[in-house]
C-alpha cells in the first residue's frame, strides 16, 4: 500500500536519512525504530505530505499521492492536535465530520474507546491517555486503509495499550496497513524498520 524509493530527507543543514527504500503491504504493520532525532517523525510527515523530500518517491498502490493523502490515509501525530477549550464531544464531531464520518461512525468510535463519560468535559481537562483515545477515535469513526502513527501508545496505560492492539489488528484484518514510529514494541506482530541515527 506504500512504496518508498530512494527517499532522502533533511531538516535544515542535516540529512536525516539518505536513499531509504521500503514498502508496506496490505494487512501489514511496520514498527519504525531509530534513535531520537533519527528522523522517524520526519519520515511519517513526508509520507503524509507535510514535508517535501530532497530526493526519492512515495507511492500509494494505484492511487495518486494527493488523493491517497486526502482520502485513504490517517495521520496521528505525537501531539494529539486537539483544541483544549472545546468539549470532547464537539472536538470529536468536528474532526471526524471533516474527514467524512457519519453519525454511526462517530457513535461506534465513542463506544469502542469508552469515551461517553468524557464527552461533556473540555479537552484540556482530560488526562494525556484520555486525549490520546479521543484523538484515536477519528481513525475508528472514518475507515481509511493507511495509518501513519507517531508514538501512538506512549500516554496509554496497560489496559488501553492492549485495547489499541485489538483495534490495530482488526484494521490489519480488514486489509489496512500501519506504519508506526515507536520506542516500545507495538502490541501486534510487526516488522521492524530501523532508520538508525545517533541519540
Amino acid at each position: 500500500m506504500i512504496a518508498v524509493e530512494g527517499l532522502t530527507v533533511s531538516r535544515g543543514e542535516r540529512v536525516l536519512f539518505r536513499n531509504l527504500s521500503f514498502s508496506v503491504a496490505s494487512g501489514e504493520a511496520v514498527a519504525l525504530t531509530g534513535a531520537n532525532g533519527a528522523g522517524k517523525t520526519s519520515l511519517l510527515r513526508t509520507l503524509a505530505g507535510f514535508l517535501r523530500p530532497d530526493a526519492g518517491t512515495v507511492a500509494f498502490a494505484d492511487v495518486e499521492a494527493d488523493e491517497a493523502r486526502a482520502k485513504h490515509l490517517h495521520w496521528l501525530g505525537h501531539l494529539d492536535g486537539l483544541k483544549g477549550a472545546r468539549r470532547a464531544r464537539d472536538e470529536l464531531a468536528f474532526q471526524a465530520q471533516w474527514l467524512g464520518a457519519t453519525a454511526d461512525g462517530i457513535a461506534a468510535a465513542v463506544d469502542v474507546l469508552a469515551l461517553e463519560p468524557l464527552l461533556d468535559l473540555e479537552v484540556r481537562k482530560l488526562s494525556a491517555g484520555q486525549k490520546r483515545r479521543l484523538a484515536f477515535a477519528r481513525l475508528i469513526a472514518v475507515q481509511r486503509p493507511i495509518w501513519l502513527l507517531d508514538e501512538p501508545l506512549s500516554p496509554l496505560d496497560a489496559r488501553w495499550r492492549a485495547a489499541m492492539g485489538v483495534l490495530m489488528q482488526a484494521h490489519l484484518d480488514r486489509g489496512g496497513c500501519i506504519l508506526a514510529a515507536v520506542h516500545d514494541p507495538l502490541p501486534i506482530p510487526a516488522r521492524t524498520l530501523d532508520i538508525g541515527g545517533v541519540a
